[in-house]
């Protein structure tokens, strides 16, 4: 990462997913050392009426809630645990703590029980991943989902997926005694046109330009294997970026698979909104998902 894992921001609801995702961060801050908190939060029932009574249930659930988690992660080996109970609507109090706490990392589950069950990718999950100030990373799949056996770091050349590259391979090196696999995909959309009004390819010059583009990559992987401890394979794959994408990632083991990526685009409100191949990744993968924020700005 850009910066030593110094605080990890773990978000909770006491779902299944939120369960993975504490998992996750307990193995992060027992391997970097990094400090967790652990933040719960909760919103009342709307009402210009509601007695005291039951608004102080509500909060009470809460704590409950929160209490039993720190418990349950330092039944799982963390010593330190400091909680956070935040009254509010949920993505903006994970996200307003983050920016107080200065996180380095937000790890939440992808899917929370809501008002109308369960979503694909929960809204929570969603907006908090659309505008954090860190690195976010969104836990799925099944318990053996953490740590993750497999790496794709789905690279495009920016500065932001190489940040998402690097923050993976930091949290996934030492992962057991046979380490972890990684590839690094760098999608093409399209092959190099000679004949514009023809949109024929000219074989020569594709090959020419794929073999670059394989060098760069490969250069890639070798920087990646000082901080993962495995060189990575390279790959180029020409079609959809998020297409390519999550095709790798199935390939194998795909609960335990875990895709890094750099979210593109700005906002109007200032904070950032996921680009169109973070999104589509973020929302079908089996796996955690780790979305790395740009620093980017349009000129």
């Amino acid at each position: 990462m850009n910066r030593a894992l110094e605080r990890v921001l773990l978000a909770t609801d006491s779902s299944r997913d939120a369960a993975l995702a504490a998992r996750a961060a307990a193995d992060i801050c027992q391997k970097s050392g990094a400090k967790l908190s652990v933040v719960h939060v909760w919103q009342a029932t709307p009402s210009a009426h509601m007695r005291s009574f039951v608004r102080s249930s509500f909060k009470r659930l809460a704590q409950e809630k929160l209490d039993a988690e720190v418990q349950n992660l330092r039944n799982i080996g963390v010593s330190s645990v400091e909680p956070h109970l935040v009254e509010g609507k949920p993505a903006d109090g994970v996200l307003d703590l983050a920016e107080e706490l200065d996180a380095d990392l937000i790890v939440l589950g992808s899917r929370g029980l809501g008002p109308v069950g369960r979503l694909a990718l929960g809204s929570v999950a969603e907006g908090v991943t659309y505008h954090a100030p860190c690195p976010v990373l969104v836990s799925r799949g099944g318990e053996s989902s953490w740590p993750p056996g497999r790496v794709v770091f789905a690279y495009d050349g920016s500065q932001t997926s190489w940040e998402a590259a690097e923050a993976a391979a930091s949290l996934c090196a030492d992962n057991g005694e046979n380490g972890v696999e990684g590839l690094i995909v760098q999608a093409y959309p399209r092959l190099p046109e000679v004949d514009k009004e023809g949109r024929e390819s000219d074989a020569r010059m594709v090959e020419d330009d794929m073999r670059l583009q394989e060098k760069a990559l490969m250069q890639r992987a070798g920087e990646l294997e000082a901080i993962l401890g495995v060189r990575p394979k390279p790959r180029l794959a020409v079609g959809d970026a998020a297409s390519r994408i999550l095709e790798v990632a199935a390939e194998e083991s795909p609960e335990r698979t875990l895709v890094a990526l750099g979210s593109r685009g700005l906002g109007t409100v200032g904070r950032m909104t996921l680009g169109s191949v973070s999104a589509k990744t973020l929302r079908a993968a089996q796996g955690p998902v780790l979305v790395h924020p740009t620093s980017e700005r349009p000129a």
